[in-house]
């Protein structure tokens, strides 16, 4: 398994080691030993997943303290163009975003920490995406930022057509990322 720094500090791409034989595949997904060594200290209490058409757009969500989460994400089958949004007010990277491309065909994962935006685009039917959570899901908790803000500029579109996206109600009235009051 390499886990591998991004532009971003604290988010790391985690790409395993796969073996493949006529049966099929094995791999490690998770390796507390190898997090501990990349200094991820995280202990997971829940495993969600999703299933989704292409074109969902889920996001950009996080969660406040004290039930700010970490994620470890991966795509299961089909494929996500995967967002961090670093909402760290003292980070350098401080509204910076980090996308990349998770598929059941890569089996890459994100590491996306405790302080980050989250969301995801599905680039195909079928798709189901898994991530593991360091906390537990509080409603009144929830912070987020509208997918399409203009000071983010993130290029959902370059993907899947913005005419073909599908939001929940809940994320089609997020407030802008000037009107965020971070918590981290």
């Amino acid at each position: 398994m390499n886990i591998i720094e991004t532009p971003i500090k604290d988010l790391f791409v985690i790409e395993p080691k796969i073996w493949k034989d006529p049966r099929g595949y094995f791999y490690e997904s998770y390796s507390a030993k190898l997090f501990s060594e990349a200094d991820i200290n995280a202990v997971f209490v829940q495993d969600n997943q999703s299933f989704s058409q292409k074109g969902t757009l889920r996001g950009l969500h996080a969660q406040a303290p004290p039930f700010a989460q970490g994620k470890l994400v991966r795509v299961i089958q089909g494929s996500v163009l995967d967002v961090a949004v670093d909402i760290r007010k003292n980070s350098s990277t401080y509204g910076e975003h980090f996308a990349i491309e998770l598929s059941g065909e890569n089996h890459k994962q994100l590491w996306v920490p405790p302080g980050f935006l989250h969301g995801f685009l599905t680039l195909e039917d079928n798709t189901i995406f898994t991530y593991k959570v360091t906390n537990y899901y509080d409603k009144n908790s929830e912070i987020g930022v509208i997918w399409n803000d203009p000071t983010l500029n993130i290029n959902w579109s370059e993907h899947v057509n913005a005419n073909e996206f599908l939001l929940s109600d809940k994320d089609l009235i997020l407030s802008d990322f000037k009107s965020l009051e971070s918590p981290f």
